[in-house]
C-alpha cells in the first residue's frame, strides 16, 4: 500500500465497478432477478462506506514511546502492515459474498 488515498481509490474503483456491473446486467439480461440486483448495488454501497472509514486508522504511539527511532518505525510498520492485511482480508471476502448474490440473481439456463 502506497498511502491511504490511493487505498481509497482502489475501493471506490472496485465497489464501483461492482455496482456498475450489477445495473448493466439489471438492464440487458432478460429473466434477471431485478430486486435481487438492487440488494447487490445496496450491499456494494454499504461495503464501500465502511471499507473507507476502516482505512482511518492512526497508531497511537510516539517516537518518545520508544528507545530510538528506528524500533518506532519498526512498530509502526507492523501495526499498519497487520490493519492493511485485516482489511484486505475483510474486503475481499464481502466481495466475494456480493458476487456469489450477483450470480445467484442470475436466470437459470432451461
Amino acid at each position: 500500500m502506497a498511502n491511504k488515498r490511493v487505498l481509497k481509490k482502489q475501493i471506490r474503483f472496485i465497489c464501483g465497478d461492482i455496482a456498475g456491473e450489477c445495473l448493466m446486467a439489471k438492464a440487458i439480461i432478460p429473466g434477471i432477478d431485478k430486486d435481487a440486483m438492487t440488494e447487490v448495488v445496496i450491499k456494494t454501497a454499504e461495503l464501500q462506506t465502511t471499507a473507507l472509514c476502516r482505512t482511518n486508522i492512526a497508531f497511537e504511539k510516539s517516537p518518545k514511546d520508544f528507545e530510538n527511532k528506528g524500533e518506532y518505525r519498526v512498530a509502526r510498520r507492523k501495526y499498519y502492515g497487520q490493519a492493511f492485511k485485516k482489511l484486505s482480508e475483510s474486503f475481499n471476502n464481502q466481495v466475494l459474498e456480493i458476487v456469489k448474490d450477483m450470480n445467484a440473481a442470475m436466470p437459470k439456463k432451461a
